[in-house]
This record gives structure tokens, sequence and C-alpha cells, in this order.
């Protein structure tokens, strides 16, 4: 699939339009910080855009061509409300405990590592899915610039 095409573009273009959002590019993925008026070093992160497997983290195979993963952190109780409980923390290296298919395309599961922090993942998703799956976004966003202006009084 083309870049262009697979809809990564417009997602960062929706998620850096949040208020007080930074993107960041680094380690081959695109981090997006809340920052009020850019007086933390980098903020506070709720989501990123990741697009290849990293050392601790090969649980989605995205060294597949075209895949691309979103993880959102919208906290426990969000996460808690669609999955259930939370998994344990895993060991360095590992992932968590479930049935979860991590490399499905366009299904939202919890993150592979840090599920067991409330986080989610989404390989490519769909515009549809994004639809669903925005309210969420705004929740992490909008616990993530809780934690910056506490950082900041």
């Amino acid at each position: 699939m083309d870049e262009r095409d697979d809809g990564r573009a417009g997602l960062v273009a929706r998620l850096s339009a949040l208020p007080e959002v930074r993107p960041k590019a680094s380690w081959g993925e695109t981090a997006f910080f809340v920052n009020p008026a850019g007086r933390l070093k980098n903020g506070t992160y709720f989501a990123t855009i990741k697009d290849h497997d990293g050392d601790n983290d090969r649980a989605s195979g995205l060294s597949r061509p075209g895949l691309w993963r979103l993880s959102l952190g919208p906290g426990p109780a969000a996460f808690e409300a669609r999955f259930g409980p939370r998994p344990a923390r895993p060991p360095k290296g590992g992932i968590i405990a479930g049935d979860w298919d991590f490399t499905a395309r366009d299904r939202v599961t919890p993150h592979p590592v840090y599920g067991w922090m409330g986080w989610f993942a989404v390989n490519c998703p769909s515009a549809a899915t994004m639809d669903d799956l925005w309210p969420l976004v705004e929740a992490a966003h909008d616990r993530a610039l809780g934690a910056a202006r506490k950082r900041l009084s």
C-alpha cells in the first residue's frame, strides 16, 4: 500500500490539531506530546504512530510492508471498560498475557507492551475505526493535558 494512501498523514494532522500538541519524530516513530506553550522539555505523550519493530516491541510484526500502529493512552479506566482488568506488566522484551492478536489490521487491542498501563493499539486503523476510537484519543489527550499542567504548577 502506498504510504500516502494509508491514512497516516490525515491521522498525523488530526492528532497534531488537538490543543497544545507537539509531534516529535524519533526512533522511527512519531510521538504526540501535550506541551502547553512549549514550556516543558517534551511534554506528556498521549499517542504514537510507529512503523517498525523495536528491540522491546515486536508483537505487532511492524516489519511487514505497509503496516503501522497507532498507540494511545486513555488510561486504566478506559482500558478496563473495554478489555476488563489490566494484565500484569510483562518482563523486559515480553508482551502482556492474553489472547489478543496484536498482528491484526484494523482491530483495537491492548498495547502489546504497555497494556498494563492502560494503553490501546490498532494496526492500520480504517477511517471508521478512527471515528469510533476518537473519543478515546480525546480522553488520552485530556489525560496528558492534565498531567502536563500538573507538572507546570
